[in-house]
């Protein structure tokens, strides 16, 4: 194997008989996207025993085994950024920031700076928690690249640990602001629905069975026209949960690329503002110390793009 590859070996299985290439593998190696594996196919970078595949769209067989070359990353080195933080809260131990839409989080593919965490590096000198390993120092949950809102980050072992345990015990307080398409009726609900990768597009979640288990409880807070503000509390925090769940009841959020097809008045209103990210708002975040055990809750105004949105949707 040369050292700057890792090869990886996939068995098409009987449910993905008769799929697309591409498809099938994705389904067998879900840590490749279907994008990806395209990419990978047309580098001739699969093969099936000393034949290479080169047409993705070919149907696979069940059972048929290749062999996926990925070429290695890069080891992570990050590196400290002077980028300008809103900071609702610091001490010694951790730190909570209001992230601006557009500001991905960690390093990764097609942002290798210019995120959250670079930011970090420099406003804290270095001093990160490194349970999060080289890429996510201090990094103890995220959110989506384009929705804003506070987010806590850890400084120390210590508190990123205590941190961790809350969130797994799904004891943190996470409340949400959006602006959906229509307004929900009823006017309150839970969705309990369990979310996974999207057996159709691995870049999407999706309601999936056996999936992990997802909770959003919603509020109505002001219908608009065509459209509502709410609130949504996370009992659990999977990636895109509340833009899953909201749109599989009908409510997609404003302006989400992936999830919503704004329609009528909310189409032309978002179209005119120039509104092309999900109307989703990290508004209130309340957690315990992981140190002292005090209880600390901080809220954060709806941003201007967002208060435009709900300024020209207002009845």
């Amino acid at each position: 194997m040369d050292r700057g590859v890792s090869i990886i070996h996939a068995t098409i299985a009987p449910t993905a008989d008769g799929w697309r290439l591409d498809r099938a593998l994705a389904d067998a190696v879900p840590t490749l996207s279907r994008e990806r594996l395209k990419v990978l196919i047309a580098a001739g970078a699969v093969s099936q025993g000393a034949v290479l595949a080169r047409d993705p769209a070919k149907r696979a067989a069940a059972g048929a085994t290749f062999a996926v070359a990925v070429p290695v990353p890069a080891e992570p080195h990050n590196e400290a950024q002077d980028i300008p933080l809103v900071i609702a809260y610091e001490d010694e131990h951790l730190i909570v920031v209001d992230k601006p839409a557009g500001l991905v989080v960690h390093p990764a593919a097609g942002n290798l700076d210019g995120t959250l965490v670079n930011a970090l590096l420099h406003h804290c000198r270095g001093s990160l928690s490194g349970i999060g390993g080289v890429a996510r120092p201090g990094i103890v949950h995220r959110i989506d690249k384009d929705t804003s809102g506070l987010m806590v980050a850890a400084k120390t072992d210590r508190a990123h640990e205590g941190l961790a345990k809350q969130f797994a015990a799904h004891s943190i307080d996470r409340r949400y602001k959006a602006i959906t398409g229509g307004v929900p009726r009823p006017a309150a609900g839970t969705v309990d629905a369990p979310l996974a990768r999207s057996p159709q597009n691995r870049k999407k979640i999706a309601i999936v069975a056996g999936g992990k288990r997802a909770v959003t409880h919603f509020t109505t807070i002001q219908p608009l026209r065509d459209s509502a503000l709410v609130e949504c509390r996370l009992e659990t925090g999977r990636t895109h949960q509340v833009r899953v769940h909201m749109a599989s009841i009908g409510h997609a959020l404003l302006g989400d690329p992936v999830y919503g097809r704004p329609r009528g008045w909310t189409r032309t209103v978002t179209e005119a503002l120039d509104f092309r990210r999900q109307a989703l708002h990290a508004a209130h975040l309340g957690f315990l110390h992981p140190i002292s055990g005090a209880e600390m809750a901080f809220e954060s105004a709806m941003p201007p793009d967002m208060q435009e949105l709900f300024s020209h949707l207002h009845v």
